[in-house]
């Protein structure tokens, strides 16, 4: 069910009412949505046609990453030493090589800063920070809709590409619960993501949860999944598989079981059986020079199905670095031996997908986004590890019309708090839908009718913006 419909407006006569409402019932557009779409059209055109998230989910240690504190106390500044990078004063942890390389392309913000301590991505992909565990801790129908889902609702795009995509999984996949964030929230489930799924292959077994092992593999459609594991270089059953889902395709039209679905399902299953996305999700389309760039790991290729998938029509891609075997930025314990698992990967991540975007000229037009959902506690704990801190974090940006070689904010001495410039989820998330070309100031119906603004009171950040 989508959201609640608002009254027509003053302004249109009724008989303008009822095309429009014909117009929903044949192409989808509500007057709601028609209404938001001419607020939408007193914005500025965007810089930016898509969005690829990298949502380090856990929490990734701004103290260790992109906020070293070399002058600090050892308990506070860890084991890692600051490099320089291709801008003058701007210095990353000497894991981050390739990256470092980059930043000259980059906005780098240091002053992420919310009250929302919690497990799930509901405060990057919806700006909403005022959550509590009790209430938000699982995604629900009452929930805040995503950026991605907000996108779709204002423009439905391309029946045959999905709008907006969750790679490799759907968060929380690893302990079978769905946290909040992408959903569509009460703008109703025909406004959630498309969830890849994923069945990847690691080097050994890990001791505990604090022990990184590499993930090979690379995210597939749900329909495919339960036929291969599709890990590594086992490429050659794509046909076999193929052509299985086709037959399934021809056996549904022939028996018009799919006239008994609902809009949700049908939608669904047009999204997996289309070519576009399809091809989307098959990388060994790519040249063996683009495979070998990004690698097998699954967290590259997950990026580079993110890029065939904006290539293909999307908006909103995430993907979501969570697997098991240790796959995740919740560092409580051996927080500097998981980093060195971790950043050459991310790494690699950001280097590749930068590095092609660019080669393929789609980096001006595309928001490249690296966060996580808050940073990490500046004194390391009696484990070797950083416990939770909202107080403080990071966010990175790369192209979509952002600035380059820029620091947005400053923490204090000890990496706690934002010393200048704090920017809050609401404000990062009115960043991106300003870029996007959205209206930040926008409301929508929540499920009693009540005009919601979509950034929750955020402001974009205005020195992100070239």
């Amino acid at each position: 069910m989508s959201a609640a419909r608002p009254t027509v407006h003053p302004g249109l006569s009724r008989r303008s009412a009822l095309h429009l409402g014909s117009l929903g019932l044949f192409n989808g557009m509500s007057l709601a949505r028609l209404l938001a779409a001419e607020t939408r059209s007193a914005t500025p055109p965007g810089t930016a046609k898509s969005v690829i998230l990298v949502n380090l989910f856990g929490g990734p240690p701004h103290l260790d990453m992109f906020d070293l504190k070399p002058e600090a106390s050892a308990d506070v500044r860890g084991e890692f030493r600051p490099i320089e990078t291709t801008v003058p004063g701007i210095q990353i942890c000497e894991l981050l090589p390739l990256t470092a390389i980059l930043m000259d392309r980059a906005t780098l913000i240091r002053s992420y800063s919310h009250k929302y301590n919690s497990h799930n991505p509901y405060n990057v992909m919806t700006g909403f920070d005022l959550g509590v565990d009790a209430e938000n801790y699982y995604a629900k129908r009452t929930d805040h809709p995503s950026i991605g889902s907000v996108c779709q609702w204002l423009d439905p795009g391309p029946p045959d590409v999905p709008r907006h995509a969750v790679l490799p999984a759907f968060p929380g996949y690893t302990q079978a619960l769905r946290r909040a964030g992408p959903y569509g929230g009460y703008l109703g489930t025909a406004y959630d993501p498309l969830f890849s799924t994923c069945s990847p292959s690691y080097t050994r077994e890990s001791v505990g949860d604090y022990d990184a092992v590499f993930a090979s593999g690379v995210p597939v459609l749900p329909a495919l999944e339960e036929l291969s594991d599709m890990t590594g270089n086992r490429f050659k059953r794509r046909a076999s598989l193929l052509t299985s889902l086709e037959r399934q395709v021809e056996d549904f039209e022939r028996t018009g079981a799919l006239a008994k679905f609902d809009e949700s399902s049908r939608r669904a299953f047009a999204l997996l059986t289309s070519g576009r996305t399809k091809n989307a999700f098959d990388l060994s389309a790519e040249s063996e020079e683009t495979r070998r760039l990004y690698g097998d790991g699954l967290w590259t290729s997950s990026a580079l199905v993110a890029r065939r998938l904006i290539e293909a029509g999307s908006k909103f891609v995430t993907v979501n670095w969570e697997a098991k075997h240790g796959n995740h930025w919740d560092l409580h314990a051996n927080n500097f031996g998981m980093l060195r698992a971790h950043l050459p990967i991310l790494d690699r991540m950001v280097s590749a997908l930068i590095t092609d975007l660019e080669q393929r000229g789609l980096l001006d037009e595309t928001l490249v986004v690296v966060m996580g959902e808050m940073g990490r506690s500046p004194k390391v704990n009696a484990a070797a590890g950083r416990d939770h801190w909202p107080q403080c974090g990071f966010s990175l940006l790369f192209g979509g019309g952002t600035q380059r070689g820029v620091v947005v904010g400053r923490s204090d001495s000890q990496g706690a708090w934002p010393e200048d410039r704090p920017v809050s989820a609401g404000d990062m998330v009115a960043t991106i839908y300003h870029l996007l070309g959205v209206d930040p100031t926008l409301t929508i119906p929540d499920l009693s009718g009540r005009p919601i603004h979509i950034c929750h009171g955020g402001q974009p950040v205005l020195e992100a913006i070239a």
